[in-house]
Parts: structure tokens; C-alpha cells; sequence
């Protein structure tokens, strides 16, 4: 009975200590302290010059094609050229039988010489005519027939003269030469084969390969709105930059020479509403061949004030409207509307809604609205430069 009496004691002990804890606790809790501005790191944008570029696809072609034809007919006696080599104008490439147009020419110089020999006699005939009427020996009649006769003499002479020509002309088509300078290519024809005159298959092709051209098609609405940059001056072209262009490989590696552009056309596809463009590399090595594709980066102008704008402190709201938080100088959050012209590396060219010294929030977004106050801090970039500041381009550093 003591025992029960001495364990009620001690349970009523432990509860009064329990609660006694409980309600010191209690009167001992912390009020949470207000919060602090949200801290979010800025760009601090700066205006930069830079050259702005647009690539366009295309496609090489030789600078000059020549299809070689026969210009007579005959046999092909001899080929000269290697399949594949370089060629120079004037290189006789094939050798056609020139046996029926060397008799042709010997046959054509004789007839000359048969109709020269004729006219001494009708010219003297004439003279001797035409004394005697004057002293009334022989009839007009008379002295008119000789006088035609000479004329006659005279005329056989050219058409001999000429038909000779014409038969050296043909002997001399007989070897067949290259009209420029190239690469050549294959032999449609063997030794011995037989070919005609201007046949619509040609014996090989001959390419200049040095310089080479590139075509490249660009939109007709880029062209306008280049043009309107250029009037407006947000952009400026130095030194005819406009006509300088480079060259991305099919691999994407970039051809170390530098092209110009040749010439805009006038006339705009209807069905594409593109343009062509044409382009002219060197190519010495001969790297570019006919028929492979390239990007064309061409060189629209530079822009002495261009405003670049990180990519992530960009996004776009519901409607798909570019648009970007900034810390205004009271360090209150402002919401800006964008016009983005194109995406430069890992920045966007902004031309309206950004100025030089604005401070963009590029983390920390979720956790402000328009309007809150913050404390900006500079975002330090993964794998930046140590000492280069804010909005600073890696090229000022050094």
C-alpha cells in the first residue's frame, strides 16, 4: 500500500515538471524577423561595336565552263591531254585526219592560181577595147563585153581567194584546241572514233576552277531590311565590308581565304521570294570543287552602339513577347519589352527596349515581381576571366 502511495507520488511529480517545461517554453518562443531584399545578380549591359554577318546557303560553280566540239568531221587520230589534268588555252587537246582538208586547200590555192592567171589577159583586152572606141575602130558593144569579162576575172579571183580560206580555216579546226584555261575532264571519245562537226555531245569539258564562284540565295525581306538599316544608320559598312564574305565547308570547317561579294540579281524568285547572290573565292589549291554545298557568312555592316543582352536574362511572357527584368536605380525590379534582332554567340542583339547601363537580372528571377526592391549583385559567369568586370567583352581585359 506505501509502495502504490510512493509511485502516484512520483508520477504527479514528473507530469508537474512536464508541464512547468512545457509552459516555459512556451513564453520563451521567438517572434520570425522580417525579411530582407531578395538578392538577384545583373549584367550591366555596355554599347560595343561589332560586325554583324548572316550566313546563307549555296552552292560552287566554275568560273568558266567550255564545252569542247569538233568544228569539222573526221577521225580522231590522237588524244593529247590527260583525263583529269590542267590545261592551258590554245593546248591542242585532240587531232583530227587532216588529209581530206589539206587535198581541200591545195584544190582551193589552185583554182586561185587559175583565176589570176585569167584576169592580165581580160584586163588587157579591156584597156585595148576601149582605145579603139575612142577612135570609133570597134562598137561600145564590144569594149563593154571586155570590160565585163574583166570584172568577171576579177570576181573568180576573190570567190577562189575566199573558197582557199575557207578550206585553211577547215584544216586548221583539225587540231582541236582548249578555248581557256582549266581542269579538264573526262574523254567522251577514243582514238579512232569518228566525230562530227558542232555535235551536241561534247568531247570533254574544261572548267576554271581559279577563282570559282559561290551562289547563295538570300531572302528578299533581309535584303529590305538591311537596306533600311544602311539608310536609317544603325549601320555602317567601312572600306566596301560589304563585299566581304567567308566561307563555311560542308563539315563546317571555315576555308581560309576570303571571297567578295560579286553581285546582287535583279530579279526576285516567285516562288521562293529569294534572290541570288554571287560570290567569288580564290582557289588555288583547288579545295572547292563544281557542285559542293557551302555557308556563306557575308558581312551586312557594323554597328558602333550595338546593345547585347545575355541570353538568360531573357524570356518571353504568355504571348511570346521577348521581355527582361531590370534593377532601375531606385533597386527596384522594372520589366521591359524587347526588340531582338539576332541571337550573337550567347547574347541577343537588342535594337529597342534596353539601353548602355541598364542592369539585367540573370538569376534570382523566380524570386521577385515589378516593382520589389533588391539587392543587385554582379553575376560572375562561369568560366569568366578573373578581373574582367561587368558586361566587360573578353577582349577589353586584356
Amino acid at each position: 500500500m506505501r509502495e502504490r502511495r510512493f509511485l502516484g507520488v512520483w508520477v504527479a511529480a514528473c507530469c508537474l515538471a512536464t508541464v512547468t517545461t512545457l509552459v516555459q517554453g512556451c513564453g520563451k518562443a521567438k517572434v520570425p524577423a522580417p525579411r530582407g531584399p531578395a538578392e538577384v545578380s545583373t549584367v550591366t549591359l555596355q554599347s560595343e561595336r561589332i560586325v554583324l554577318t548572316t550566313e546563307l546557303p549555296g552552292r560552287t560553280s566554275p568560273y568558266l565552263v567550255a564545252e569542247v566540239r569538233p568544228q569539222v568531221s573526221g577521225i580522231v587520230q590522237q588524244r593529247r591531254f590527260e583525263e583529269g589534268g590542267d590545261v592551258k588555252a590554245g593546248e591542242v587537246l585532240y587531232e583530227i585526219d587532216p588529209a581530206q582538208y589539206q587535198a581541200a586547200l591545195d584544190q582551193a590555192k589552185a583554182a586561185l592560181a587559175l583565176a589570176e592567171a585569167n584576169v592580165p589577159a581580160a584586163r588587157s583586152r579591156a584597156e585595148r577595147l576601149r582605145g579603139l572606141v575612142a577612135i570609133h575602130a570597134v562598137g561600145q558593144q564590144d569594149s563593154d563585153d571586155a570590160a565585163a569579162a574583166l570584172a568577171q576575172a576579177e570576181a573568180n579571183v576573190e570567190a577562189a581567194r575566199a573558197a582557199m580560206e575557207s578550206a585553211r580555216i577547215n584544216l586548221a579546226y583539225t587540231p582541236v584546241k582548249a578555248p581557256i584555261t582549266g581542269r579538264i575532264g573526262k574523254s567522251s571519245v577514243t582514238v579512232g572514233a569518228l566525230v562530227a562537226a558542232y555535235q551536241p555531245v561534247a568531247l570533254a569539258v574544261i572548267q576554271q576552277l581559279d577563282p570559282i564562284y559561290v551562289d547563295v540565295t538570300q531572302a528578299s525581306a533581309d535584303l529590305l531590311r538591311l537596306r533600311r538599316s544602311l539608310a536609317g544608320g544603325g549601320l555602317t559598312q567601312e572600306d566596301g565590308g560589304g563585299n566581304k564574305v567567308k566561307l563555311l565547308l560542308e563539315d563546317g570547317t571555315p576555308y581560309p581565304l576570303e571571297g567578295a561579294l560579286k553581285f546582287r540579281d535583279v530579279t526576285v524568285d516567285p516562288t521562293t521570294g529569294s534572290l541570288t547572290l554571287r560570290l567569288v573565292f580564290p582557289n588555288p589549291d583547288h579545295v572547292l570543287l563544281p557542285g559542293m554545298f557551302v555557308r556563306a557568312v557575308v558581312e551586312e555592316g557594323v554597328d558602333r552602339q550595338a546593345v547585347l543582352a545575355p541570353q538568360q536574362g531573357v524570356t518571353r511572357d504568355t504571348k511570346g513577347v521577348p521581355i527582361a527584368w531590370v534593377v532601375d536605380a531606385a533597386g527596384k525590379v522594372e520589366q521591359r519589352t524587347l526588340e531582338l534582332d539576332r541571337a550573337i554567340a550567347d547574347r541577343w542583339l537588342v535594337r529597342k527596349g534596353l539601353e548602355p547601363g541598364d542592369r539585367v537580372i540573370v538569376e534570382g528571377l523566380q524570386k521577385v515581381r515589378p516593382g520589389d526592391e533588391v539587392r543587385a549583385v554582379p553575376f560572375a559567369a562561369a568560366g569568366r576571366p578573373s578581373g574582367q568586370r561587368d558586361g566587360q567583352s573578353p577582349a577589353e581585359t586584356k
